[in-house]
């Protein structure tokens, strides 16, 4: 009989599994190949339903012909991709805004002692503000009000008004994130620190918020994808992105192809982030169950 691989491979070390572990092997593995074939064929049967009831619709010509034209995905294609440009330079700089901006908030609200409770207290305010304020109606408030103001040195270009805004929005969720890891410490290490002498903010910034940020990174990446897709939200300023860009070409023939395009664009950039996202969860977890991670 010939002997699996794991089989070969204990056998270099000197050990022989029994004829019950081999078979027991096999099993698991005839197990995985007839799962991932009855996973294929659902998911093959599954795709061609929905495709014949898409397909076979009374709209569907008409609906082929506005949402997923060729001609116009070639023409919005190249323009939609230039004003991607734009989406990109947004999550970069907002995101990091937002990181630094949202870890000062988190640190604000952990503070001890009486002296820091108005602190305390306007960082609470600001999180549960902007936590609870629509992003669109924040948008709109920041992009359209500021101006009106009149304020001396103050920018009027839509862009920044417009990452002013995602910040403010996104910068109130992510302390909370940051917050939620600061306080899954035990106290235990903040006391460890002390009593090797350091003080209450060498305590925090060596001991306490190294490990905090490593268990907060999973929810932190799934901040940043929320982020990328918002920063369409921009072009109700009027600046050119990817969303306003399509919506240019789209207003010309009344054909929403542009539309599919640009969002099938910012899905290509979304996928990769969330599996990263999936992986490095796994991965923390993994080592958190091996012991490796505090």
């Amino acid at each position: 009989m010939v002997k699996s691989r794991t089989a070969r491979e204990k056998a270099d070390d000197g050990y022989v599994p029994s004829p019950r572990r081999i078979e027991r092997e096999r099993f698991k593995r005839a197990r995985a190949r007839r799962a991932t074939a009855v996973a294929a064929l659902s998911t093959l049967v599954t795709g061609a339903v929905l495709f014949l009831v898409i397909t076979r619709s009374p709209g569907w010509p008409r609906t082929r012909e506005t949402f997923f034209s060729l001609e116009y995905a070639r023409i919005a294609l190249p323009k939609v991709l230039d004003g991607l440009l734009l989406n990109l330079r947004l999550l970069v700089v907002c995101g990091a805004a937002v990181l630094v901006l949202g870890l000062l908030l988190a640190v604000a609200r952990t503070l001890r002692g009486p002296v820091f409770f108005p602190l305390r207290a306007l960082a609470a305010a600001y999180t549960d503000f902007f936590r609870g304020l629509p992003l669109i109606i924040c948008l709109l408030m920041v992009v359209f009000g500021v101006p009106a103001l009149r304020l001396q040195g103050v920018t009027t270009d839509p862009v920044l008004l417009g990452g002013s805004a995602l910040v403010l929005t996104y910068s109130a969720y992510v302390a909370e994130v940051f917050r939620a890891g600061i306080e899954s410490v035990h106290p235990s290490q903040r006391a460890a620190a002390r009593s090797l002498g350091l003080s209450g903010g060498q305590a925090l910034r060596f001991v306490v918020l190294p490990q905090a940020v490593r268990r907060v990174v999973p929810p932190l990446l799934n901040d940043l994808v929320s982020l990328q897709k918002d920063t369409g939200l921009v072009s109700i300023a009027g600046a050119v992105d990817a969303v306003y860009a399509a919506q240019i070409i789209a207003g010309k023939d009344f054909n929403f192809t542009p539309y599919v395009v640009a969002g099938l664009v910012f899905v290509a950039l979304t996928i990769p982030m969330t599996r990263c996202t999936d992986w490095i969860t796994a991965r923390m977890d993994r080592r958190r169950a091996q012991g490796g991670l505090v």
